[in-house]
């Protein structure tokens, strides 16, 4: 059988996406555990989602509700649409996933919520991030009766951007949520490489700092599948399996999803692969340094360096068989390592960047 795409490599480590890494090893052998386990019941019913869960719990600090699901998409999406009526609406960034990536996810499955995009144009807010103030800004727009009224904050943690929310603004941002009676949702894909950059404890930059629901992301992280949807407001989760069950994001052997998290959590793996994938955008973002053309726009925070490079040097690289995405007008790429990205593939990519500059 063919690759779909035979320029890329079998064995080559891209920069495109984290989610072009494989299952990291101790994903694997729990994976491999549910399938040895015989016979488990069905639709969550079993040992290994009971035990995940348990150990979000334990993670977490708290008694939180855990649901799991196949992808981010349907955790964003689903999310909103527990804490949202079809008349309400959700305030994110420009640059915000459930803004930009979700194909109107979010819209869809709230029956038609609004998305409230942040008009700021503070330094955080060209960094990615919402401000107080933005919220603020947007909650008082309008009162009448014509406008969707604003329901929930998004954050994304980490950012579209790479960077990252401290502890204290979350904790600004959820406090003038809550003055105006806001939700506070986190997208938190990247979240392990957030909590890997700050140093906190996960229960610090979330429940702890007024978040009401996160999107736990594990498929970045070394997981082959799924997204856990923790709501520390255990209120907002009544009734989500219906959610779950009615999107086709019920899995019926759910073990082979919750499984490989026993693998993730345990030992802090995640935070380990998280902290490996961050120290490489370090690496590359030193390697890339000096080189003449080369703009890099901010020191990366999380796992995901971005750049402004000439076009005939993006061109040379495709043309090498190198995979990164181009997200920002005027040349700008993103180059985003992995869980298992290795010293020889940051060094030989940008290697390659010199190499192409000089040229």
């Amino acid at each position: 059988m063919s690759l779909t795409n035979p320029s890329i490599e079998t064995h080559r480590q891209h920069f495109a996406s984290d989610n072009y890494a494989g299952m990291c090893p101790e994903a694997m052998h729990w994976f491999m555990e549910a399938n040895r386990s015989g016979h488990q019941p069905a639709y969550g019913e079993d040992v290994w989602t009971q035990r995940s869960t348990d150990m979000i719990r334990e993670l977490f600090q708290t008694d939180c509700d855990v649901y799991f699901v196949f992808n981010g998409t349907a955790a964003n999406s689903l999310a909103l649409a527990a804490m949202c009526q079809s008349y309400h609406s959700v305030i994110c960034t420009p640059v915000a996933h459930v803004e930009t990536d979700e194909c109107g996810g979010p819209e869809f499955f709230s029956n038609g919520s609004k998305l409230l995009v942040s008009e700021s144009e503070s330094p955080a807010a060209r960094l990615g991030k919402l401000t107080p103030d933005a919220v603020e800004q947007l909650v008082t727009k309008r009162d009448d009766i014509h406008y969707p009224k604003p329901k929930v904050v998004s954050l994304t943690q980490a950012t579209e951007l790479g960077t990252v929310y401290t502890v204290e603004e979350v904790r600004a941002i959820a406090a003038i949520a809550k003055r105006r009676h806001l939700k506070v949702h986190m997208d938190g894909a990247r979240f392990a490489n957030a909590v890997a950059s700050l140093g906190c404890h996960p229960s610090e930059i979330t429940w702890r700092a007024g978040v009401d629901v996160l999107c736990f992301g594990g498929t970045k992280n070394g997981l082959p599948v799924g997204e856990a949807v923790v709501f520390f407001d255990r209120d907002l989760a009544e009734d989500f399996a219906y959610r779950v069950k009615q999107a086709g994001q019920l899995a019926s052997k759910m073990r082979f999803i919750s499984a490989p998290w026993v693998g993730l959590l345990e030992d802090d793996v995640w935070l380990r692969n998280a902290r490996h994938a961050n120290a490489m955008a370090q690496r590359l973002y030193r390697a890339l340094q000096g080189i003449e053309g080369v703009e890099l726009l901010h020191e990366p925070q999380a796992n995901s360096v971005f750049a402004r490079l000439p076009k005939p040097v993006i061109d040379a690289l495709y043309a090498r068989g190198w995979r990164f995405y181009q997200f920002i007008a005027g040349g700008g790429c993103r180059f985003m390592c992995a869980w298992d990205t290795t010293e020889a593939a940051v060094d030989a990519f940008a290697a390659d960047v010199r190499a192409l500059a000089r040229a």
